[in-house]
């Protein structure tokens, strides 16, 4: 599982160079900086030329990957401080797991000993949010609108394009953050010493 969730977040790290079409290659830059997530002073980000490549679907489909893993980085660095930090519900997880006995492991040690039912609730909550945003209409590597947040919905119809695009840069730059954030944690937990700033902390 901690391998997983490693590989998951370098895939969404990756994501974050968005490729555009073969088409568009000598303007790909330009129409990076359109996009949410381009903000100073960093501005469209792309040293492996990643946006030279591919096809207008892959490019959609890569743009969705970092948006999803950046909402998925934020929940699990989130997660991991508040976890860290001893704050935890009250009463019973499951009939011989209490929430405060999770509380007292380490982050990743918690998750391995939630029961294998409780698992796979998580896991079938998390199949059904992907299977909703997967079944639009129009899909979003066809043209379709990007993922949106599925539990709790959110309806971002009447925000002004201004203000929407704003949040939509603050949501990509600290998703992408809450990665490099996320990725350092699961290092310093199964690498002693290769986060230096995290050396000592009782979280890992």
């Amino acid at each position: 599982m901690k391998v997983t969730a490693l590989f998951l977040a370098l895939i969404g790290s990756a994501a974050a160079f968005a490729p555009s079409s073969t088409q568009q290659a000598s303007t790909a830059l330009n129409a990076l900086s359109d996009l949410p997530g381009s903000t100073a002073p960093v501005g469209p980000f792309d040293p492996l030329n990643l946006a030279e490549m591919g096809s207008e679907e892959t490019f959609n489909w890569l743009r969705a990957a970092e948006l999803k893993h950046s909402r998925v980085a934020m929940l699990a660095t989130t997660g991991y401080i508040v976890q860290g930090a001893g704050i935890h519900f009250p009463g019973m997880l499951s009939s011989d797991v209490s929430f405060e006995s999770l509380s007292a492991m380490k982050p990743l040690d918690a998750w391995d000993a939630v029961p294998d039912a409780g698992k796979a609730q998580i896991l079938g909550t998390i199949f059904i949010a992907e299977l909703i945003t997967e079944s639009k209409p129009v899909h979003y590597t066809m043209g379709g609108p990007l993922p949106t947040i599925v539990f709790p919905p959110i309806d971002f119809s009447g925000v002004e394009g201004a203000v929407l695009k704003k949040k939509q840069d603050a949501e990509l730059n600290n998703g992408r953050l809450a990665m490099i954030a996320i990725m350092s944690f699961i290092s310093a937990v199964n690498i002693p010493g290769s986060v230096p700033a995290l050396v000592g902390n009782p979280a890992f």
